[in-house]
């Protein structure tokens, strides 16, 4: 199988993501729970992904690392503590269900920002804009991911931050691919993601730094602390995390974390990007499909088939060993940015462990496409 489907999830771990998530599930149990040496280690494992995270995002606190079960998990944490039914809302054009529908469910309708693709100056006055009405809180999406088109976070950063405006960072498609440094945006209240893509993490983990002290759990319960009070803890990280840790997930996210600070995220993001501009080139001399590339784009690649609906063309590519993902990809907003609404795209997306060859087979492969 040919597996172009990282931005769902990285298929391929490093070889020590494995042996971390037996060794956990064989030697440590009873996290923050005991004394005995089973208990010693579920902790350690804990702590060291922490602190890993802590290194590659530039956080002060290793106890500002807060687990759980994925980025829309994180996600729903932040939008739960920190907007308000009424609050002036502002998103981009490019986010995904995991934002809208929590903004949702708290009664929220925000303004979405008029972001075109691949023209992030115009982002950048969207947001000058927003702020002159009056914006209180923005949620971002740093990559798309259905474009791969990045915000650009810096100066929109700068802008949040002179105005005293909390921003919600959706880390999903960068984290582990760009670099983060938290600490040079004094604005972040949260950043959100997921351990299984790009940090090339087990399934079922995801981290949310926490950087707002106003950011209240979603869950009560134990903690392993202050077990006489009947009031949830209100320090980091037990007020935001209840019930027994999902120990060999973090333990393997622990070393996928490890990983990606010793490639380095642009050394990651440099061959997911040279992969991307080899595969467009290539499907670009394809008349029949329209495809949506920009030099700036991390590494992933969407793309439309005339006359094919979408699910049938990654359907067709399936059956020639090619897994991609079809659809809206959970996110009709970034489609509807980007004139793709009606019909969805055929999402193409690498790792730092996809090869040329891979490019290139997906590339002959959708020759073959046509029309049933």
């Amino acid at each position: 199988m040919n597996y172009l489907d990282n931005a769902a999830t990285t298929l391929v771990k490093p070889r020590a993501v494995g042996e971390a998530v037996h060794r956990a599930l064989t030697g440590a149990a009873g996290y923050a729970r005991g004394g005995y040496a089973a208990a010693q280690r579920a902790g350690d494992l804990v702590y060291d992904c922490r602190e890993q995270a802590a290194a590659l995002f530039g956080l002060y606190d290793p106890s500002r690392v807060v687990f759980t079960q994925n980025a829309t998990h994180a996600l729903n944490i932040a939008i739960h503590a920190l907007a308000r039914p009424g609050m002036k809302t502002a998103v981009s054009g490019f986010e995904h269900n995991a934002v809208m529908r929590p903004l949702a469910l708290h009664g929220i309708d925000p303004a979405v920002l008029h972001t075109p693709l691949w023209q992030p100056e115009r982002m950048v006055q969207e947001v000058r804009r927003a702020l002159g009405e009056g914006t209180e809180l923005f949620i971002l999406n740093h990559v798309s991911n259905v474009f791969g088109a990045v915000c650009p976070l810096d100066e929109i950063g700068r802008l949040l931050s002179a105005a005293g405006v909390p921003l919600i960072l959706d880390a999903s498609q960068s984290a582990g691919v760009l670099e983060l440094d938290v600490s040079r945006l004094p604005c972040l209240a949260a950043v959100c993601m997921p351990g299984h893509k790009a940090l090339y993490g087990p399934m079922g983990t995801g981290l949310l730094l926490a950087l707002d002290d106003r950011l209240a759990s979603l869950m009560a319960g134990g903690t392993g602390s202050l077990s006489e009070s009947m009031n949830q803890p209100d320090f980091l990280p037990d007020a935001q995390e209840s019930g027994t840790p999902n120990v060999p997930g973090i333990a393997g996210l622990a070393a996928g974390i490890r990983f990606v600070r010793s490639v380095g995220a642009a050394n990651i993001a440099a061959h997911e990007r040279k992969l991307v501009r080899e595969l467009a080139r290539a499907l670009e001399a394809n008349e029949r499909l329209e495809v949506f590339s920009h030099p700036s784009q991390t590494g992933v690649l969407s793309v439309r088939v005339k006359g094919v609906p979408a699910e049938q063309a990654a359907a067709q590519l399936a059956d020639a060993g090619i897994a991609v993902r079809a659809g809206l990809h959970c996110a009709p907003l970034a489609h509807r940015t980007a004139g793709t609404e009606e019909t969805g795209t055929v999402r193409l997306s690498f790792s730092f462990y996809s090869t040329p060859g891979q490019a290139e087979q997906a590339a002959e492969a959708f020759k073959l496409v046509k029309k049933l």
